[in-house]
């Protein structure tokens, strides 16, 4: 009876951690594809958007996995259903390092999410190795060293939106103990 009852326990457990992070993927495209506003800031254009706000929420709220996982599919899900399939493979690399960075440096000695400076030391440097894998990503697509400089401010605009927006709702998770 014993044995039953804790693998009825696991599998509870199992499903309820698929649920929450394919629950995390969705708000991170969601909050990319839909909530979003283009602008002409760059030569390939721009896009500001709040997948970094729901990218940040998950790796805080839930840690370095689901941070990196919401971060990596949710992102890139949106790159193949938008039009920008080349950015994918990136993107999945990008986000997903991104997410995990956030979630680690958020949980870094014992602060679970539960330490503002921690949080936001793991948004900025997350947001640095954002800002220096999609310089990179343009160099690679685009074949140069200049125009890719124009992203920069676009990213910067992202990080500090996800910031503001994504710390005060992961410190309400938080408390209210949603993980």
């Amino acid at each position: 009876m014993d044995t039953n009852i804790n693998e009825y326990s696991y599998q509870n457990s199992k499903a309820k951690d698929i649920v929450i992070t394919s629950l995390l993927i969705a708000l991170v495209f969601i909050a990319t594809k839909f909530i979003n506003i283009r602008l002409p800031i760059s030569v390939n254009g721009g896009l500001i958007h709040l997948g970094n706000t729901a990218l940040f929420i998950a790796a805080i709220v839930f840690g370095k996995k689901k941070g990196a996982i919401a971060g990596a599919f949710g992102m890139c899900l949106f790159d193949i259903l938008s039009g920008w399939i080349m950015w994918a493979p990136f993107t999945f690399i990008i986000r997903g390092v991104m997410g995990y960075l956030v979630g680690y440096i958020a949980y870094t000695n014992g602060k679970n999410g539960r330490n503002l400076y921690f949080n936001l030391m793991g948004i900025v440097l997350g947001g640095i190795w954002m800002i220096i894998g999609y310089y990179m990503t343009e160099v690679i697509l685009y074949g140069n060293w200049i125009y890719p400089i124009t992203s920069i401010p676009g990213n910067i605009t992202q990080i500090i939106i996800g910031a503001i927006l994504g710390l005060p709702v992961a410190s309400i998770l938080k408390k209210a103990n949603i993980s």
